[in-house]
């Protein structure tokens, strides 16, 4: 890791913040989704990615239809017919053009409820319900450390038990990597469930990082074509549990397997960190990559 960049500290801070994180819900619980609302997630790339991960977390536990949507995509509003309790709106900015139009849309019809890093932004005049994690907030353009709180809180929320994921992302950012990781053309990330969402922000987060090529598939959809790409030199990471076979047949490819050894969250705080390490090989300003900026905000 490149121990000068930014987003090398911020990722390093993830234990204490998600300590925070667990402090901080009793303030906030009944700011949150109830049991029994029916709940519709919103987001945009890494907010969409998480959104995805708690409405299969949320539906998991049984305490309410859950549905995650790209802010840009969501069939809320006019002229659609799924109806829901609640908005859960994720941003860190506050700003993003597509989450803002959103809930101007639903306004005085559904309850809102926001999770953002700045409450001086329009959010908090188009949030009903608003949970401020301004300590997780990050300078850099590369969301790490605010996504992975927030769905901490969130699965904290829903009452399992995750005290021990701040100890397990605090080992997740001493581990070295592999060779074959580290010099690996290629990495395809699989997860099952709610690993999925995480899987697709790994490899959102070493190509927004690294500008690598990367992919993500639920485990069991991976070998219905996409396997085909795995060959020596590159590598096949998985979040969660690998479905019974897959492991055999990924190493059968010559392709270097990455079996997941903590919590998929702690897991993804080495995505991150593998994400800065190629980086760095590539001379790239992992704290302002190429063609991205911290908020997507869209002229009128």
């Amino acid at each position: 890791m490149t121990a000068a960049s930014q987003t090398s500290s911020e990722i390093e801070s993830q234990p204490a913040c998600w300590q925070r994180a667990l402090d901080l819900l009793p303030k906030v619980s009944g700011l949150l989704p109830r049991p029994g609302e029916r709940v519709a997630v919103v987001g945009c790339g890494t907010s969409w990615f998480m959104a995805q991960a708690y409405a299969a977390l949320r539906e998991g536990a049984g305490v309410g239809e859950t549905d995650a949507f790209a802010a840009s995509e969501a069939p809320l509003g006019e002229g659609f017919a799924r109806r829901y309790d609640r908005v859960l709106a994720l941003t860190r900015s506050g700003t993003t053009t597509e989450v803002l139009s959103l809930l101007e849309a639903v306004r005085g019809k559904v309850a809102t409820t926001a999770i953002t890093a700045d409450p001086a932004t329009p959010i908090a005049d188009l949030a009903q319900d608003l949970v401020v994690l301004d300590w997780a907030d990050e300078r850099s353009v590369v969301q790490t450390r605010f996504p992975t709180s927030q769905l901490v809180l969130l699965r904290a929320h829903l009452g399992e038990s995750v005290d021990h994921l701040p100890a397990q992302a605090q080992e997740a950012i001493e581990e070295d990597f592999a060779p074959e990781l580290l010099d690996a053309e290629q990495v395809s990330f699989l997860g099952r469930g709610w690993s999925y969402g995480v899987a697709r922000e790994a490899a959102l987060k070493v190509r927004e990082t690294a500008a690598w090529w990367t992919e993500s598939y639920p485990a069991m959809e991976y070998r219905h074509g996409p396997i085909s790409v795995a060959r020596p030199g590159r590598a096949v990471w998985s979040l969660g549990p690998l479905p019974d076979g897959l492991a055999e047949q990924v190493r059968a490819t010559g392709a270097h397997l990455v079996t997941a050894r903590h919590d998929p969250l702690a897991e993804l705080v080495k995505v991150q960190r593998l994400g800065v390490a190629l980086a760095g090989r590539l001379g790239r300003d992992v704290d302002n990559p190429q063609h991205l900026t911290r908020s997507v905000v869209l002229s009128a």
